[in-house]
C-alpha cells in the first residue's frame, strides 16, 4: 500500500507542472484527472490526509533550519476552491511558520508603487511558508481582460502605450521569480483548472444554500461573461512565465479532494528535494546544554502537591 501511495503522490506531484510555457494550451488540460490518475474519492481523502501529517513534519524542518523558504502562489478563476486549498492543505502546519496574504483591489498606496511592491512585502521569511491568495499575476490577467484598471495606475501614459507592454510585464514577473528563487525561495504556481459547467454548479450551491450566500458575489457572475478572456489571459500568462525555477501547475479543480491532493504533493514534493534536516549543534552549544542538564538534574524536585508528610490525626 505505501508502495502504491509514492507511485500515486509522485506522479500527482509531477502530471501536471509545467516549466517550459512553449506551445502550452490551457484547452488540452483536464479539469477532471481522478479517475485518469488511478484514484477514488474515498481513497483520495485518506492518501491526503496522511500527506497532512508528512507536510507538517517537513515544514517543521523547514522552520528549523531557517534557510530555504516556500512561496506558493495560487489563482483560480471565481468558486476555483483557493480558499479551500487553503484551509485544508495546510490545517496541520503550525501557524507561526505560514503567512497567507490575499491579495484584494489594490488602494492608493498600492496604485502609487510598482505592482511588484506589495508582493516584495509579503514575501516569506527564511524558514517560512509565505502562500498568495491571488497575487502579482492579477496585473497580467483582470488587467488584460479589463484594461481601463490601469487608467487607476500611476503610469506614464507613454509607457502603457507601448506594444511590449504585456510582454515587458511577463518579463518583470519572470524576474521577480527568479530573484525570489536565488535568494532560496523555492516558488510553486498553482492555477486551479476548473470547468465552466462546475463553476456553474458551485455558483448555484451558493445561491440555493442559505448557509453559503455569503459567498455569493455579483461580482462573480458579471466577470464569468468574460470567462473566454480570461482563458487566454492565463494561457499567456502560463506560456511566458513557466520556468524551472518557478514552475506552473495547472491543477484538475472540479473534484475539490482531487484538486487539495494535487496541491499538497507539489509542495511535499518541493520540500523533499530541499532536503532539509535538523540544524547540527556546535561544541559550544552543546557544552552549555550539558551544562545546564546538569543544573536542572541537580535541583531538588519539590513535593507533590497534596502528599501529606505525617500520619493524619
Amino acid at each position: 500500500m505505501k508502495m502504491v501511495s509514492k507511485d500515486i503522490s509522485r506522479k500527482l506531484a509531477r502530471s501536471f507542472r509545467v516549466t517550459n510555457g512553449q506551445g502550452f494550451s490551457l484547452a488540452a488540460c483536464p479539469t477532471r484527472a481522478a479517475e485518469a490518475c488511478g484514484l477514488d474519492k474515498k481513497t483520495g481523502k485518506q492518501l491526503l490526509r496522511t500527506r497532512i501529517n508528512d507536510l507538517s513534519r517537513l515544514q517543521s524542518l523547514l522552520y528549523a533550519e531557517g534557510t530555504w523558504s516556500l512561496l506558493v502562489v495560487l489563482q483560480a478563476l471565481d468558486a476555483g476552491g483557493k480558499d479551500g486549498v487553503i484551509k485544508h492543505v495546510m490545517s496541520g502546519i503550525n501557524p507561526q511558520g505560514v503567512s497567507v496574504t490575499s491579495f484584494k483591489q489594490p488602494g492608493p498606496v498600492e496604485l502609487a508603487h510598482g505592482y511588484l511592491w506589495r508582493e516584495h512585502l509579503a514575501a516569506p521569511m527564511a524558514g517560512r511558508i509565505g502562500i498568495f491568495n491571488r497575487s502579482h499575476y492579477e496585473e497580467v490577467l483582470v488587467t488584460r481582460v479589463h484594461p481601463e484598471l490601469l487608467d487607476h495606475e500611476c503610469l506614464p501614459p507613454r509607457l502603457r502605450k507601448q506594444s511590449s507592454f504585456w510582454e515587458d510585464r511577463y518579463q518583470d514577473i519572470s524576474h521577480f521569480e527568479r530573484y525570489m528563487a536565488r535568494q532560496g525561495t523555492v516558488v510553486l504556481k498553482f492555477f486551479l483548472h476548473i470547468s465552466k459547467e462546475e463553476q456553474r454548479k458551485r455558483f448555484l450551491r451558493r445561491i440555493d444554500h442559505h448557509s453559503k450566500n455569503w459567498k455569493f458575489s455579483a461580482a462573480d457572475i458579471r466577470e464569468r461573461h468574460y470567462w473566454d478572456d480570461y482563458q487566454h489571459a492565463y494561457e499567456d500568462a502560463i506560456r511566458h512565465t513557466a520556468h524551472p525555477d518557478a514552475p506552473w501547475f495547472v491543477v484538475p479543480a472540479d473534484q475539490k479532494w482531487f484538486e487539495r491532493l494535487v496541491v499538497i504533493e507539489a509542495i511535499i514534493d518541493a520540500l523533499e528535494k530541499m532536503d532539509l534536516k535538523v540544524p547540527t549543534l556546535d561544541p559550544a552549544m552543546k557544552a552549555e546544554m550539558e551544562k545546564a542538564r546538569q543544573e536542572l538534574l541537580a535541583e531538588a524536585p519539590p513535593p507533590a502537591h497534596g502528599v501529606a508528610h505525617g500520619p493524619l490525626h
